[in-house]
């Protein structure tokens, strides 16, 4: 659920009262003004933290979570420049989320066998949907793979923890010999490059492409989770599934888009 602007004002502030004392932080650096900014801002750790845990596996704390997310939060409130005209939420959301998939990342908290499952799925899927030239069922992976559904939903459930998309990830441009990171698809604002701007609306022009390639309720599982804000929980009350059913088509979903997007066309 999207986090409501008017929650995030520090305690007992308007928001013209909250944007007098971001400059007043800004002209200052009064550790007091700070306390305040970065207490009013807290909710937004929680938001960010109990979106990535939906697809993290059970012995990943909160806590842990919660704990690397307060050092984005710290570092967005020190740089972040009220005079850009970009809401702090905003900016703050982006590197609070860095920070905690940065901290997953140091932590190793996927097994190297665990994401070589979810690479042999991704492969699979891609290779099966190129033959077949339309999403593959269930059934159809599960016998490509040598298992049985139910172990294929097995599988699924491991694996849903390496179904986070990093920015470090490769991504195989349609030759299939160059590999750029996908960071390098995200947009600087102060630099208006032609050609980074144009290799930037291939991505999204490919990524566009991918998740139209999804079936209709995975797609809808990506629009509402990604686009609308909604949780799995939610997600599932408008689908008339389990938070786990609904689960389980998230992580089909981000491994079908991300076989589509690693394969050579």
């Amino acid at each position: 659920m999207a986090i409501q602007r008017s929650e995030l004002a520090p305690e007992g502030a308007t928001s013209g009262q909250a944007e007098q004392l971001w400059r007043q932080y800004k002209k200052t650096g009064d550790p007091r003004t700070r306390e305040r900014l970065v207490l009013a801002a807290t909710p937004l750790v929680k938001y960010c933290a109990g979106r990535i845990a939906i697809g993290l596996p059970p012995n990943v704390e909160m806590d842990d979570l919660i704990s690397y997310g307060i050092f984005g939060l710290l570092d967005a409130v020190e740089k972040f420049d009220p005079k850009k005209g970009v809401k702090f939420e905003t900016y703050a959301i982006a590197r609070i989320r860095g920070a905690i998939l940065d901290g997953l990342r140091a932590a190793d908290w996927v097994p190297r066998s665990v994401r070589q499952k979810a690479r042999e799925v991704e492969r699979v899927v891609a290779r099966l949907e190129s033959r077949l030239g339309r999403p593959a069922a269930d059934e159809e992976v599960a016998r490509e793979l040598g298992v049985d559904v139910q172990r294929y939903h097995q599988i699924l459930q491991d694996v849903q923890g390496a179904a986070l998309l990093s920015l470090e990830e490769g991504w195989v441009d349609e030759s299939g010999e160059l590999e750029y990171s996908l960071a390098q698809l995200v947009v600087d604002p102060s630099n208006q490059d032609p050609g980074q701007a144009l290799e930037f609306e291939e991505g999204r022009r490919r990524l566009a492409e991918a998740i139209e390639r999804l079936p209709e309720r995975e797609r809808l599982v990506i629009t509402l989770y990604y686009y609308e804000g909604l949780t799995l929980k939610e997600i599932g009350a408008v689908l008339g599934v389990s938070e786990s059913r609904v689960s389980q088509m998230h992580t089909k979903a981000i491994l079908r888009l991300r076989g589509y997007l690693t394969a050579p066309d």
